[in-house]
């Protein structure tokens, strides 16, 4: 019985906990490009809004300008999530797929924002950009 209790711990212990509610929520957010491969650059941001939601398990990421992304949250508030698909982008003959990872909690967010750009005709890179997301809730 006592190396059942044991197991039973063991297994409680190494389950992820729950994301601390405060991820969730709309941040009015500050967006800084640090890299980029692509010349001339496809997208440009400066300022907007992220929002984020978690059901059960599931988390999904929203940018004002970018489709949403699907990912996880862990019990330390690490986001990770990125496109189910390639995107279509405004500049002709590309498609992207975004990915986002960071932190967030305890109203604010720091996150990476990737954009991994694939040329339509070829199906292959093409370049990356690359900026960083910081911001708070918003009022």
């Amino acid at each position: 019985m006592r190396i059942l209790v044991v197991a039973v711990l063991a297994v409680a212990v190494a389950s992820p906990a729950h994301a601390d509610d405060t991820v969730a929520g709309t941040y009015d957010v500050k967006i800084e490009e640090t890299a980029s491969t692509c010349s001339p650059k496809p997208e440009s941001f400066s300022k907007g809004k992220v929002q984020i939601a978690i059901k059960k398990s599931a988390l999904t990421v929203k940018f004002d300008a970018i489709y949403q992304m699907v990912g996880t949250v862990d019990n330390h508030n690490h986001l990770d999530a990125k496109t189910a698909k390639l995107i279509g982008t405004a500049v002709g003959g590309l498609s992207a797929r975004y990915s986002v990872v960071g932190h967030a909690g305890g109203g604010t967010i720091e996150l990476a924002l990737t954009a991994r750009y694939i040329r339509q005709d070829t199906n292959k890179p093409y370049c990356m950009q690359m900026w960083n997301v910081s911001g708070e809730l918003a009022k």
